[in-house]
């Protein structure tokens, strides 16, 4: 059959309700010129304002996360983006399931719809564009010709840049507990899960997991994952950010659960900021089989061990 060219693939699943996006997560830290200095090194415009940074990518006016002052690192909330016109039908899902809406937090601006998932973690739906994929990520894993010096000098190359927030990794008491609300509340969907960690994500096209759970004994934040051309600059990430004194993290390493490529930096707080290149990407108009796998297959497919506290919380203490 010949393609229709200019065809561009739905992005849009008619007759569901669901978020179409991670729009932005939020976190506290005690010092953000420290939060400026890591994020930075890893290749993010962290902009100041006010009392807290913005995080963009290179080129990009969209905020990918706002790092707020406070007295410890820990989660503040996660913004999920959706249609505009799809709004009034999230107001009425929120009233029927019985789900108390909550005042913005002071000094937020937002009339979106905010509210408590089962954990307490606060939780904001708002319009906006959409800022999910809406096809699998380009890759670029070059193989130079015969002749040719294929790697660069060291020295001479470019600071990695990542793309775009791909996915954020949340602590949660209860893992199934969390897939039922994140489920029927924002209309996500189960990818895979692997007993003690799980991945959702957006029936509108998206990757494997806009958000994924670990199973801790409180809320807590992980983990960001950002989007990158290659593994060759998953590589070059983790070495940019050991030549600016972030040591600290697991990888290289490949993923089983969404197959991505990985490197995970840890920040001056005990969570992580992940290089990540390759992740399955699940079209809107697909019906993802979900797995129901062992734990080994919730961490890597190969790599090197993780440091022995890669999976704590630290705000459990808090």
């Amino acid at each position: 059959m010949t393609a229709i060219k200019g065809f561009v693939p739905p992005t849009r699943r008619p007759n569901e309700l669901g978020v179409h996006s991670l729009d932005h997560f939020c976190i506290t830290a005690p010092d953000l010129a420290a939060a400026q200095a890591f994020y930075g090194a890893f290749g993010l415009d962290a902009r100041a304002r006010g009392d807290a940074l913005h995080l963009h990518t290179d080129g990009s006016d969209h905020c990918w996360g706002v790092i707020r002052a406070g007295n410890a690192k820990r989660l503040h909330h996660m913004s999920f983006g959706a249609f505009a016109d799809e709004m009034p039908d999230f107001a009425r899902r929120l009233d029927r399931l019985d789900i108390r809406r909550v005042d913005p937090p002071r000094g937020i601006d937002s009339d979106g719809l905010w509210f408590h998932d089962p954990d307490g973690s606060l939780i904001e739906i708002k319009a906006a564009e959409k800022s999910s994929p809406n096809a699998k990520a380009s890759v670029t894993n070059p193989s130079g010709p015969p002749g040719i010096r294929a790697a660069p000098i060291r020295g001479t190359t470019a600071q990695v840049r990542p793309r775009r927030l791909a996915h954020v990794l949340l602590f949660a008491r209860e893992i199934p507990r969390a897939i039922s609300f994140y489920r029927d509340v924002l209309g996500l969907r189960l990818s895979d899960e692997a007993d003690v960690v799980a991945f959702l994500h957006g029936i509108h096209g998206s990757d494997h997991h806009l958000v994924a759970f670990a199973k801790s004994e409180a809320a807590g934040f992980h983990h960001a994952s950002w989007d990158i051309a290659s593994t060759h600059e998953v590589g070059l990430g983790a070495q940019q950010m050991a030549d600016a004194g972030y040591r600290a993290g697991w990888g290289l390493g490949r993923h089983v659960l969404g197959s991505n490529y990985f490197h995970y930096v840890r920040d001056p707080w005990g969570s992580y900021s992940e290089y990540s290149s390759d992740i399955d990407y699940i079209p809107a108009e697909m019906d993802w089989e979900t797995g129901h796998y062992a734990p080994e297959n919730g961490f890597y497919l190969w790599g090197p061990e993780p440091p022995p506290d890669f999976a704590t919380n630290f705000e459990a203490a808090l």
